[in-house]
């Protein structure tokens, strides 16, 4: 049985935007419907992405190899009236949850992962309630809920789960900045790997990479 790869989970920072675009408008008319509840045009992704302030919003991403974002979670913290009501949540300490995989990153846990740094993050940030709010035919995320032990609502085809978090502590604070740490050694050394492999191409064929900056230089 092959194993799920290793995910890294990067904090994700204005710098990130443009790679956030290229993932979700590569996501298929079926996958939109699933993480926004519509299947919105590529002019409505556009917006949703360039109005993501990361000043009050916190998105993770996960980066393959070649600096494509593969996986993209984003927490946000709604407004009190934009809440259902519910007699367990404070509405000042919620956060909400939404994700988004590229097809061939699928049923390897990337999702799971995402949701997992997303309540350790809430959780040291002393937001107690972790919320999601999905069509109920995205199986997808309602896996990932059931799984997290959410309590669930159905209610005419759309799907509302909380989790409540407990307090943080010293191993919650140090899981969440060791798995940042790695992601940022992990995402460096893809970038450091990229100029190795140019440079070793410029020793292998130098010839080529001269004819290419001579042609350059002409234009």
């Amino acid at each position: 049985m092959k194993e799920d790869p290793v995910v890294f989970i990067k904090e994700l920072s204005e710098q990130d935007r443009p790679f956030m675009l290229n993932h979700f408008l590569g996501l298929s008319p079926a996958d939109r419907r699933l993480r926004f509840g519509a299947a919105l045009p590529d002019e409505a992704v556009t917006k949703y992405v360039n109005a993501i302030d990361f000043n009050r919003d916190t998105i993770f991403g996960v980066y393959e190899s070649t600096f494509n974002l593969v996986g993209v979670g984003h927490l946000a913290f709604p407004l009190p009236e934009n809440l259902p009501p519910s007699e367990d949540v404070q509405p000042n300490r919620v956060a909400e949850f939404g994700v988004s995989v590229s097809a061939p990153m699928r049923r390897k846990n990337v999702g799971t992962k995402l949701f997992d740094r997303a309540a350790i993050h809430c959780r040291n940030k002393h937001i107690n309630t972790l919320y999601i709010h999905c069509l109920a035919s995205n199986r997808p995320m309602i896996c990932i809920a059931e799984k997290a032990g959410m309590e669930i609502h159905k209610d005419h085809g759309e799907v509302d789960g909380y989790l409540k978090l407990p307090h943080p502590d010293t191993d919650s604070i140090r899981q969440e900045n060791a798995e940042e740490r790695a992601a940022i050694l992990d995402y460096a050394l893809n970038g450091k790997m990229k100029e190795a492999m140019k440079w070793i191409k410029r020793i292998i064929s130098p010839e080529k990479h001269d004819a290419s900056k001579t042609s350059s230089d002409h234009h």
